[in-house]
């Protein structure tokens, strides 16, 4: 039970998505990625609810209001596939 919040603000904070993503759930874990390099964080993050259902309203809910001055984007996160784990016939 994993979304992907994109175009969030550089000023947020994992407590800030924590916060919004209760009104619709149990929030599990709250992950805000940064660039290795600038420690910069990189515009998105991934929010992990309880269940399904909790997901589900959340993206419902969340999917293009305005947060902080940008129209969020909202989505079922994809599990990234490993490039070193392809399919070799």
């Amino acid at each position: 039970m994993s979304i992907y919040v994109g175009n969030i603000s550089n000023q947020v904070e994992e407590a800030d998505l924590k916060q919004v993503f209760s009104e619709y759930g149990s929030v599990k874990r709250v992950r805000v990625p940064v660039n290795r390099e600038t420690g910069e964080k990189r515009g998105f993050a991934f929010v992990e609810m309880g269940t399904d259902a909790e997901e589900a309203a959340a993206i419902e809910g969340l999917l293009g209001i305005e947060w902080m001055g940008r129209s969020l984007k909202v989505n079922k996160a994809i599990t990234r596939v490993d490039k070193d784990s392809s399919c070799r016939f």
